[in-house]
C-alpha cells in the first residue's frame, strides 16, 4: 500500500460503487412536511455592533413591530437597537446585555471590574476562526475566556425572553415559545461551519431543537434586506442618483439635509414602532422587469456582504445570481483606524496597558468616538471633539510622566489638536481619514463584483445595515457606481435587515434560487481503470481491482440550486454480503474535486445504514438510493434501501468532524 493511509482502506469499510447509470431526480413533492402554525414571526438581528429584534402576528403580516424602546440609549446616537454587549458574573453566570451590561460594567469600581466579563463585538470571531467548533472560545475584556457557544447562547436566551414578555405584555397573557417562529440573520458569507453554529446556539437558548429545527430559519443578511427593499414606496428611500428633488429636496443637499429631514420624518413616525408594509410591490420594484439585476450591499458593523439578485416574475421570486462575497471591511474597520491614531499620538505601549487596567474607561472612549464618527459627512467643515475619559489623562500622566497635551503637541500629527475642554479635536479631514481604508476597500470590492460576467446590466444598488448611514459611504459608493445604476438607500437603513427578516419568516419561499456554497459528494469506489486511476488508489478485494477514494459529485460550489431540490445518486454495496453500509459525505470549496483525499476537502457527514435482520431473498445487486436535499441554511442528507425501504436521515455537520 501507499504510504499515506487512504480513509477507505483505513476503515476496512468495504464502501459502495455508483450503479450506472447515476441520474439526478428532481423531486419536488418529497418533502410535503406538515407546516406548522406559528401566531407570530419574531426576527433577531444579532449584529457585530448593535442587535434588535422584530416581530409581526401571522394574522396580520402587514404590521411589523420593531422592538420596545431600549433603556440607556447614548448621546448622538438615535437607534431602535442595543449594542451587542454581555456581560457575565464574576461567577460566569449570565448578568445583562446591551445598554445595561455596558453602564453596569462602567459604574463598577475598577477594582471589581476586573473580575466580570465584559465581552462586544463577539460576533466577528465566527468570521475569522477558521477551524470553528463547539469549543472555540472568546476572550472578555479583562483577558478571561469562555466558550463562544456560551455567549452567544445567553445573548440569544436575552433576546428570546424580552420579545416573549413583549408580547406577553401585549397580549395580556403568557406567550409560549412553541407558538413563534424565529428567524435569526447571518452574513451571507458566512461560511457553512458559522452558520451552523449559530443554529446550535438557538437550540441551546431554547428557540428551538434538533427535533423541530422548522421553528427557526437561518436568514441571509442581505437576502432579508433585499426582501425589504422590494417593498418600498419612493418616500421610504433617498435616491442618491436622482436628479430630480426627492421629497421636494434638491439633489445637492440630499446627502447631507436630505438624510437629516428624512430622519427627522422617521423619528416622527418612530413613537409608534410599528411600520406598515404595504402588500404591494413598491414603485421602484415596478420599474424592474422579469430577469432585471440588482446588487444588494449590506453593510454593518463588522461585515459588508452582497448579493447579486435577479427578479424572477410573474410572483417576482429573487434568484441568486452570483454568490454572496465581500469581508471584514464594516464600520469596525474605522474604530480600529482611530485606535491606531491613538497608538501613533500616545505609543502603543500605553494604550495596551491602559485597555487592560482601565477596561470601563476605554469602553467609554470609544462611545464618545462612535458618536462623532456618526457626525462625519464630506462636507464638514467645523471640527469634531472627542472627550477623553478623565482616568486617560490621568492614567497617562502616571505612566509616561507628562501630559496628554504634551504629547499631542510633539506627536506632530497635524489634524488632531488638544482643546482646552480636554477633547481631542479633530479636523474633519483627519476624520475622513480614519474612513478611508474601509470605504476603499469597499469600493474595491464592489468593483471587482461589477466586473464579473454574471453582473452586467444591474439596475439598482441597494445600500444596507447601520455602516449604509455614513455619508462618507453614501457619497463613495454613488460617485464610483452612480454612473452605472442607480444607487438607492433605504430610509430607515439601520433596520432594514430586521424588517426583511420578519418577511422572510413570514413567507420564507420567495427566496427560490441560491448558489452552493461548496461543492459536495461522498466517497465511494470505482472499478480500477489502468492509465486512468493513479496506481496508489488501487485496492484489490475478492479479485476485483477497486479505486479508492473518488469523489462523487453531488452539487458543485457556486450551482444554482432551487430551494428543496433534492439530488438522488443511487450506490450498490461493492461487496454483496455487505450488511452495514457506510457513506461519508465530504464538502470543498473547490469545484473539481475527483478524490476525497485531496486539500480542502472536508468530511461533513456520515450516513450509516444498517441492513442486518432484513431478508435475505434481496436482490444480488443491492440498491441504495442517496438524497441530499438543499434547503435553507441547512443540508439533509438521506441513504435509503430499495428493495426494503429502509432509511436513515442525518444533518450535514461542519463543527463536529
Amino acid at each position: 500500500t501507499s504510504a499515506y493511509s487512504s480513509p477507505a482502506k483505513s476503515l476496512g469499510d468495504p464502501g459502495i460503487t455508483p450503479l450506472s447509470p447515476s441520474h439526478i431526480v428532481k423531486d419536488s413533492d418529497a418533502d410535503d412536511a406538515v407546516e406548522q402554525l406559528f401566531l407570530v414571526v419574531v426576527a433577531i438581528d444579532f449584529g457585530t455592533t448593535s442587535s434588535g429584534y422584530a416581530y409581526s402576528f401571522t394574522k396580520e403580516p402587514e404590521c411589523i413591530h420593531v422592538m420596545r424602546r431600549w433603556e440607556g440609549g447614548d448621546p448622538g446616537v438615535s437607534n431602535q437597537k442595543t449594542p451587542t454587549t454581555i456581560l457575565l458574573t464574576p461567577e460566569r453566570k449570565f448578568h445583562s446585555f446591551g445598554y445595561a451590561a455596558r453602564d453596569f460594567y462602567h459604574d463598577l469600581d475598577p477594582t471589581e471590574s476586573k473580575h466580570w466579563l465584559y465581552f462586544e463585538k463577539f460576533k466577528m470571531k465566527l468570521h475569522t476562526t477558521g477551524n470553528l467548533t463547539m469549543e472555540t472560545e472568546l476572550t472578555a475584556a479583562n483577558g478571561k475566556k469562555v466558550k463562544a457557544l456560551e455567549i452567544f447562547a445567553y445573548a440569544l436566551q436575552f433576546f428570546k425572553e424580552q420579545a416573549l414578555k413583549e408580547l406577553s405584555d401585549q397580549g395580556g397573557s403568557d406567550f409560549e415559545n412553541t407558538e413563534v417562529r424565529w428567524v435569526i440573520t447571518v452574513p451571507a458569507i458566512w461560511k457553512q461551519p458559522a452558520k451552523q453554529f449559530m443554529r446550535q446556539a438557538a437550540y441551546k437558548a431554547g428557540m428551538a431543537s434538533p427535533e423541530n429545527p422548522e421553528q427557526l430559519i437561518i436568514a441571509l443578511e442581505p437576502e432579508a434586506a433585499s426582501i425589504y427593499c422590494r417593498k418600498l414606496r419612493l418616500h421610504q428611500m433617498i435616491d442618491l442618483s436622482s436628479r430630480a428633488p426627492v421629497n421636494g429636496y434638491s439633489p445637492s443637499d440630499t446627502i447631507g439635509t436630505g438624510f437629516t429631514q428624512a430622519k427627522e420624518h422617521v423619528r416622527r413616525n418612530r413613537q409608534s414602532r410599528t411600520f406598515m408594509v404595504e402588500n404591494v410591490i413598491g414603485e421602484i420594484w415596478s420599474e424592474l422587469e422579469e430577469g432585471d439585476r440588482y446588487i444588494v450591499v449590506d453593510s454593518g458593523g463588522g461585515t459588508v456582504d452582497m448579493t447579486v439578485h435577479q427578479i424572477r416574475l410573474p410572483e417576482g421570486h429573487l434568484k441568486e445570481l452570483y454568490k454572496a462575497t465581500g469581508g471584514p471591511y464594516g464600520s469596525l474597520g474605522v474604530d480600529y483606524e482611530f485606535e491606531k491614531l491613538l497608538c501613533k499620538i500616545f505609543g502603543e505601549d500605553f494604550i495596551e496597558q491602559f485597555k487592560i487596567k482601565r477596561p470601563a474607561a476605554w469602553v467609554d472612549l470609544m462611545i464618545a468616538f462612535e458618536s462623532r464618527k456618526r457626525a462625519a459627512a464630506p462636507d464638514r467643515t467645523n471640527p469634531l471633539n472627542i472627550t477623553l475619559p478623565f482616568s486617560f489623562i490621568d492614567y497617562y500622566k502616571k505612566f509616561r510622566g507628562h501630559s496628554v497635551e504634551h504629547a499631542l503637541r510633539k506627536s506632530n500629527v497635524d489634524f488632531v489638536k488638544w482643546s482646552s475642554q480636554g477633547m481631542l479635536r479633530m479636523s474633519p479631514d483627519a476624520m475622513n481619514a480614519l474612513f478611508k481604508p474601509t470605504i476603499d476597500q469597499i469600493v474595491q470590492h464592489l468593483s471587482d463584483v461589477f466586473d464579473k460576467p454574471e453582473v452586467t446590466n444591474v439596475k439598482f444598488l441597494f445600500l444596507v445595515g447601520g455602516f449604509a448611514e455614513s455619508p462618507l459611504l453614501q457619497q463613495a459608493v454613488q460617485n464610483a457606481f452612480g454612473s452605472r445604476c442607480r444607487v438607492i438607500i433605504p430610509q430607515d437603513v439601520g433596520l432594514t435587515i430586521l424588517k426583511g427578516a420578519v418577511l422572510f419568516g413570514l413567507d420564507p419561499a420567495v427566496i427560490k434560487v441560491r448558489r452552493s456554497p461548496l461543492t459536495y459528494g461522498v466517497g465511494v469506489l470505482n472499478r480500477f481503470v489502468e492509465g486512468k486511476h493513479p496506481p496508489e488508489k488501487l485496492l484489490i478485494k475478492d479479485g476485483t481491482r477497486w479505486c479508492t477514494d473518488v469523489f462523487d459529485k453531488f452539487i458543485s460550489a457556486d450551482q444554482s440550486v432551487a430551494l428543496g431540490e433534492t439530488v438522488t445518486r443511487s450506490y450498490t454495496p461493492a461487496k454483496p454480503s455487505q450488511l452495514v453500509i457506510v457513506i461519508n459525505i465530504y464538502s470543498s470549496e473547490q469545484d473539481n474535486v475527483s478524490f476525497i483525499t485531496e486539500a480542502g476537502v472536508k468530511k461533513c457527514g456520515t450516513l450509516r445504514l444498517d441492513l442486518t435482520g432484513t431478508d435475505a431473498s434481496v436482490p444480488n445487486r443491492r440498491e441504495i438510493k442517496t438524497l441530499m436535499q438543499f434547503g435553507d441554511t441547512e443540508i439533509k442528507a438521506m441513504a435509503v434501501d430499495v428493495a426494503t425501504s429502509k432509511s436513515v436521515k442525518v444533518g450535514i455537520d461542519f463543527l463536529n468532524y
